[in-house]
């Protein structure tokens, strides 16, 4: 068996030997392409140096290679649902629901019942993908080669990075706005930056130090959001919206509904990553069940608050002039009679932001580790290292000039989900038949993987879906117009799905009779 040569999941050559495989750094591989934790440092290679010196301060080393069985030894399922629970408990969320009445001119009740199913259907994608996780031991990146080839996931990967970086850039911004909010001789720049440098220094450990920081991050944001509730049922603010009628209130319903589902969904091309540390006999229903309990909570609590609040600001000037500043400016007028520790409230509601872009930035590695073979030998948590650097040096200058602008870009591209969703489920369900149906032994081997041409031709079709049903601020889609009055209704992420969805099932037929795979 020796000498015979292939490509390694890092795409880079990979010698055959009795035992497994040896790539060019020493990294050990077996015939499942499962790397064992000790053989990051094998060798004396520049990059098994950088991962002997790693290993000391106990970063983790893993990027995307597949988790061996017997080093899935997280057993605490309860910790999938607090990842989640963190990420969601935040200021972005709250933001989310406080667009209904400025943005979208809703009632209480139409948001309320809107917020509560659009984000049921909107996590169900995340929860299925969690139980990949334990399953097969890869990342959803990886993963993702079985939807759409070893090439062809390459495209997904860019939209995925774009997804990371633009949204952490946002993130932070807002929590910078926050703490500016609280003090004017704090300028956005330092903001930025100290919510960026606590969110490198979680996700350079790696796995295990994000779930520990998760773990317990929400709670003291849950505690100030409960006070912001209190604080803001006693001051006899809450102003029930009637329910409107008619196309308006249809196309408003359908364009709020595409915010909270972008907002809720966004965590899909990152879920597996969070569960590849469960023992392979995990219960698929348990990881389920946690991932959705840790979901549904936070963004249905969260953005119905800040929905509550903002409908005061129909006969409060201030609460609506808070408002159209910043989110920190609406949050700080409803703690203002708290003085001082109102104040400090807001600064943990900041730093919430920090729970809020650990899966982006710890995340974002993967996308690029899977892009090519030199982007696949750069350690993990270097990338952890660009990618702050990346979204910092957007968000500095967006935080003057163009924060509103990068918020609208990143809403215009959020419908790549849609049709990442509509070709994996398509994959999953049509052609794998379930889990079986997955060679796992394969997701390093281009020549075994799906070409992916039915995928980036389905890809599109995806696309030519969103643009005709979008209704954005920079623009309106033929069948969105025909919705509502005005500014439309947005179909575009239900008609992404269904083009990319109805299209690869047709394509991948023919894909499967002439590759044969």
């Amino acid at each position: 068996m020796l000498g015979k040569t292939e490509y390694g999941i890092g795409d880079h050559p990979v010698v055959d030997t009795e035992n497994g495989y040896h790539d060019k750094h020493g990294v050990f591989e077996d015939d499942s392409g499962a790397v064992p934790g000790e053989s990051f440092a094998y060798g004396d290679s520049t990059y098994a140096k950088i991962q002997r010196f790693a290993g000391k301060y106990k970063i983790e080393q893993r990027g995307i290679e597949r988790v061996p069985e017997n080093e899935r030894t997280d057993k605490n399922l309860h910790q999938i649902g607090t990842m989640w629970l963190a990420a969601n408990m935040v200021v972005s969320s709250f933001a989310i629901g406080a667009l209904a009445v400025p943005i979208f001119y809703l009632g209480f009740v139409d948001a309320l019942l809107t917020i509560f199913f659009i984000n049921i259907l909107g996590i169900f994608p995340v929860c299925f993908f969690s139980t990949f996780g334990p399953r097969f031991g890869l990342r959803q990146m990886v993963l993702s080669r079985y939807f759409y080839g070893f090439y062809g996931v390459k495209l997904i990967a860019f939209f995925n990075v774009l997804a990371c970086i633009g949204w952490s850039a946002v993130n932070v911004i807002v929590g910078a706005q926050i703490l500016n909010a609280i003090n004017g001789s704090v300028p956005g720049w330092a903001g930025i930056i100290i919510i960026a440098a606590a969110t490198f220094l979680v996700t350079l450990f790696g796995y295990k130090v994000v779930h520990a920081y998760e773990y317990y991050s929400w709670i003291p944001c849950f505690i100030i959001f409960l006070i912001v509730l209190g604080e803001f049922a006693h001051s006899g603010q809450f102003y029930n919206i009637p329910m409107g009628v008619g196309e308006s209130e249809a196309g408003a319903v359908l364009s709020f509904a595409a915010s909270v589902f972008g907002f809720a969904t966004g965590w899909t091309s990152y879920a597996a990553d969070y569960t590849v540390y469960q023992p392979a006999h995990s219960s698929k229903t348990k990881v389920f069940l946690w991932t959705f309990a840790g979901l549904i909570f936070p963004l249905c609590f969260t953005e119905m608050l800040g929905l509550a609040v903002v409908t005061a600001s129909v006969n409060n000037p201030a609460l609506a002039e808070g408002y159209s500043t910043n989110i920190g400016v609406l949050l700080a007028e409803v703690l203002s009679p708290l003085g001082r520790f109102g104040q400090f409230c807001l600064v943990v509601l900041a730093l919430s932001i920090i729970g809020n872009n650990c899966p982006n930035i710890y995340s974002v590695t993967f996308s690029l580790q899977v892009m090519g073979r030199w982007t696949a030998a750069i350690p993990r948590f270097i990338w952890t290292f660009v990618g702050t650097v990346v979204y910092c040096a957007i968000a500095i200058p967006g935080y003057s000039h163009f924060a509103n602008v990068l918020e609208d870009f990143m809403l215009l591209i959020g419908y790549w989900l849609a049709i990442y969703e509509g070709i994996a489920l398509t994959e999953h369900f049509l052609y794998k038949r379930g889990y079986t149906g997955y060679d796992i032994s394969a997701y390093r081997d281009a020549s075994r993987l799906p070409p992916g041409i039915a995928a980036i031709i389905a890809f599109l079709f995806g696309i030519m879906g969103a643009v005709m049903g979008m209704a954005q601020l920079w623009f309106i889609g033929p069948i969105g117009r025909l919705i509502g009055t005005g500014y439309g209704g947005d179909v575009g992420f239900p008609l992404a799905f269904a083009f990319s969805s109805v299209s690869y099932a047709g394509l991948r037929f023919v894909e499967k009779r002439y590759f044969k795979r």
